[in-house]
């Protein structure tokens, strides 16, 4: 924690010095703010927010003792759901939904609101990875199929030397996606010689000699070069862009028979920059860092440099494309995906702003305050590039559990920009519908935004985590891989796109599904991840910009409004269903199944926590007890700690079985990260290790733990790390 020095007494608040410079030196000059204004009106809406911040948390704990409460009451009686519906309306858990309505939001720019596509979330403390998502609107197919898995790899190719044959297959692939995306009248783009723009029209000769068009002209937007000789055409299928590129000097278009030397996918058509589960923000440093970033995206001045192959390579935002059009005249494309970011949720508390009793202040607060004015500079178009074209600013806001939540969220923005001079909803609300509370209350939880909510989405991750922490006195949980098969998650991720739908999301905001969290099997993504427009949602996570611009395909195979006008008309997910809760009908597993159950979960724990506390990483490819690399982040976290903790409650397994699989699972981790010269090793005093003791408390502090969640145990011991501090 900063000393008192640190700290500087300005209205009725002390500030972490570093966070008011920054504030005042690089945030507030462009934005019309007066600085002292600011500060008082800061401290006015810290003073007045934090008392209900923290009675919603009050009433998140009460909520969840009289849950626990029922089930140990009723252990030893014949489960009834009817009952256990009736008691969580009687606890005011789940609330009476009201009358149908439509959302009212207004002045959404069309990637949020028209246009399906990919999502990319990436951590904002990463510079470098936040500028490759900001650029990750366009991406190379045939470099996305080459380098993974997409396309079977030879065993006997290497790697580091261009395969021809591999080349081949990719090309062949991505011409078989023209064929569908934008057929010719007759033929097919695999036997084309030359395309050419006459008369608003493109003109294909295919190796036969004969000259053909497109099935659908309309898909043709324009070009670049001349119309004879064009060096790229813009199509566009399903809202997306597709823009083949020709070049008969490059090392591709020099062998193929019309030049073309690469196929150019929209893909991120938006990008949450994350503040949240991703990252490992624990002091005014690590909050700085994140602002400034942001800062530097809502400038359009964000530049990084880093060292590969030798080379020092650079990296900056991406301007818009310019084409010309058809009709004569130029047309600008977006460059860059269109962000949002994702603020902190009401839990946690920061100690870069004091509060005049000296308690620190919530998080969520100073994050919408801050993020806010550094967006406004977007607003004033204080910036080398643009992000919303409609004069809004999209924040994210995670963990909210039921209307009263959002509700105050709602208040918060109000008062935000009130504070910072915006007119009123300009602050647009993403609602993750992650917690319990508020996926069997997301129609109100919506209509207490529905003047700004701009997106919805299902977390599968986080979902669980909470699923079995609000369920943690009713009986042991299933094995965590078996899940995913439940009744609950189907009607948990039905009904999300059903309300959403109900409640006119269609043509005005995101309905969003989960990250596929395996960037290594990107062959398998392309297989099952065309579930999610099918389901009628309009935007999916994704882990990279490669993973982008393949599930980018997805969205030209599948017209999304299609299938929401079809998905609308069915009968909306049962309230049963999505509570019935994922409980072991025995615990007759074998010793080697427990075993196996918490090998699986204890090493992968490990394996995230280790990096977290000892290296700040919030999100990364972890190594799973397969070497299975995974995309691991606090909610995955969320899920394997509690879900022992429930085994343990439950006497499915012992606290020493516990200890001695941490211990052994310590040294397969340690050689799992022995080529990273960064990493400290947990096994050679697991007594004194930080990052194993925060293991070990996420586990049996984990029931104890306010709905479950990782951070404050992680914030604890990140600080200790940091300050060199013992943990004893």
């Amino acid at each position: 924690m900063p000393s008192e020095k640190s700290y500087l007494s300005v209205s009725n608040l002390k500030i972490s010095s570093d966070l008011f410079d920054f504030v005042n030196s690089e945030v507030i000059p462009g934005t019309f703010v007066d600085r002292e204004n600011f500060w008082e009106g800061f401290s006015k809406l810290i003073h007045e927010l934090s008392p209900e911040n923290k009675s919603l948390l009050k009433k998140r704990v009460d909520l969840q003792k009289k849950i626990d409460s029922w089930h140990i009451n009723t252990k030893y009686k014949p489960y009834n759901q009817s009952d256990y519906i009736k008691f969580l309306r009687d606890i005011g858990y789940l609330v009476t939904e009201g009358p149908n309505f439509n959302i009212q939001t207004e002045n959404v720019d069309e990637e949020l609101s028209k246009i399906s596509g990919p999502q990319l979330v990436v951590p904002l403390i990463n510079a470098r990875y936040s500028i490759n998502a900001a650029n990750a609107r366009w991406g190379s197919l045939y470099d996305a199929l080459y380098g993974t898995d997409s396309i079977p790899r030879d065993s006997k190719s290497d790697k580091k030397e261009y395969d021809p044959e591999r080349g081949k297959k990719v090309i062949k692939w991505s011409k078989e996606f023209l064929d569908e995306s934008i057929p010719l009248i007759d033929g097919s783009h695999q036997d084309a010689t030359s395309y050419k723009i006459n008369d608003q029209r493109v003109y294909i000769t295919l190796s036969n000699g004969k000259k053909v068009a497109l099935k659908n002209e309309q898909k043709l937007i324009g070009y670049t070069g001349s119309a004879s000789f064009p060096e790229s055409i813009l199509f566009r299928n399903n809202g997306l862009h597709i823009q083949i590129t020709f070049n008969k000097d490059h090392s591709v278009g020099k062998d193929d028979k019309a030049n073309i030397s690469d196929i150019i996918l929209e893909s991120a058509i938006s990008t949450i920059m994350d503040c949240e589960d991703s990252i490992a923000a624990v002091d005014s440093e690590d909050k700085i860092t994140v602002y400034r970033n942001w800062l530097g995206l809502m400038k359009g001045d964000l530049k990084t440099s880093f060292q590969k192959n030798g080379r020092n390579i650079q990296r900056c935002l991406n301007k818009d494309l310019i084409f010309q059009g058809t009709c004569g005249s130029e047309i600008t494309i977006p460059g860059r995906s269109t962000l949002l970011i994702r603020n902190v949720g009401h839990l946690m508390t920061t100690n870069t702003i004091l509060q005049d009793d000296g308690s620190e202040s919530p998080e969520g607060i100073v994050d919408a305050v801050i993020t806010s004015l550094i967006a406004k500079h977007d607003l004033l178009q204080n910036s080398l590039v643009k992000n919303s074209k409609t004069g809004s600013i999209y924040i994210v806001k995670p963990k909210m559990h039921g209307p009263d939540e959002v509700r105050f969220t709602d208040k918060i923005f109000q008062y935000v920009e009130k504070l910072i001079s915006l007119p009123r909803n300009t602050l647009k609300m993403g609602i993750m519908d992650e917690e319990r509370r508020t996926s069997i209350n997301l129609k109100e939880c919506i209509r207490a935004a529905k003047n700004r909510v701009v997106f919805i989405n299902t977390g599968f991750l986080d979902r669980t985590g909470d699923e079995i922490h609000t369920s943690m006195e009713a009986g042991p949980i299933i094995k965590k891989g078996n899940i995913k098969k439940c009744v609950w998650i189907k009607a948990y991720e039905d009904r999300n796109v059903d309300i959403g739908l109900s409640c006119g999301l269609k043509g005005k905001a995101q309905i969003g599904k989960g990250m596929w969290a395996m960037p290594d099997m990107m062959a398998e993504m392309l297989k099952s991840k065309i579930e999610h427009p099918k389901s009628g949602a309009t935007t999916a996570w994704v882990p990279s910009p490669t993973a982008a611009t393949l599930h980018a395909t997805h969205y030209h195979r599948v017209n999304v409004e299609e299938y929401q006008d079809v998905i609308s008309s069915r009968k909306h997910a049962k309230i049963e269903d999505l509570l019935t809760i994922p409980l072991a009908e025995g615990t007759n597993w074998s010793s080697d199944e427990v075993q196996r159950e918490l090998e699986n979960n204890i090493q992968g724990i490990l394996g995230y926590v280790v990096r977290w506390i000892d290296q700040g990483v919030g999100c990364s490819k972890v190594l799973d007890i397969n070497n299975l690399g995974l995309m691991e982040d606090r909610a995955t976290l969320r899920i394997s700690s509690q879900h022992i903790a429930n085994w343990l409650r439950h006497e499915v397994c012992s606290e020493n079985q516990v200890i001695e699989t941490l211990e052994r699972m310590a040294k397969v981790v340690d050689n799992q990260n022995s080529n990273d010269p960064e990493y400290q090793l947990m096994s050679r005093d697991l007594k004194n290790n930080i990052a194993f003791n925060a293991a070990s408390d996420l586990i049996f502090e984990g029931a104890k733990q306010t709905n479950g969640y990782t951070e404050p145990i992680l914030h604890k011991y990140r600080r200790y790390k940091k300050n060199n501090d013992s943990i004893n």
